[in-house]
């Protein structure tokens, strides 16, 4: 990978994360200031429910966020871009729909196949 894409990747993986990051900071905000505070049982069950999808949703972009860094130590170390099984180098195509590849497609199908196979034992 020439240095021209590792810089737009590297753009790239820092504009999501710091997109990530304002999503949370608002998050975090609208915790503060809203309080379950509702008279109707119904209406708090249903706030509850939708702060508590709102944080597992906070949670999941938490974990993306070390993927996200992960990503961008690979770029600095030189790796960014190869698959870590085959060591062959991950499309242009794949890493611009999911930045944070790790594996080539064929790869990532082997390892989702054999992951299959281990939980139907």
């Amino acid at each position: 990978m020439n240095p021209r894409q590792q810089a737009y990747f590297r753009r790239k993986l820092l504009e999501w994360k710091d997109a990530i990051l304002r999503e949370s900071l608002g998050t975090l905000s609208q915790l503060q200031l809203d309080s379950l505070r509702e008279a109707d049982l119904t209406d708090r069950a249903a706030s509850e429910t939708d702060w508590s999808l709102e944080l597992r949703t906070r949670d999941r972009q938490r974990k993306l966020i070390s993927k996200i860094e992960a990503a961008l130590r690979r770029i600095d170390e030189g790796e960014y871009g190869y698959c870590e099984v085959t060591g062959e180098p991950i499309s242009l195509g794949r890493l611009e729909a999911r930045p944070i590849a790790t594996m080539t497609v064929e790869a990532q199908e082997r390892h989702e196949r054999n992951e299959k196979v281990s939980r139907d034992d």
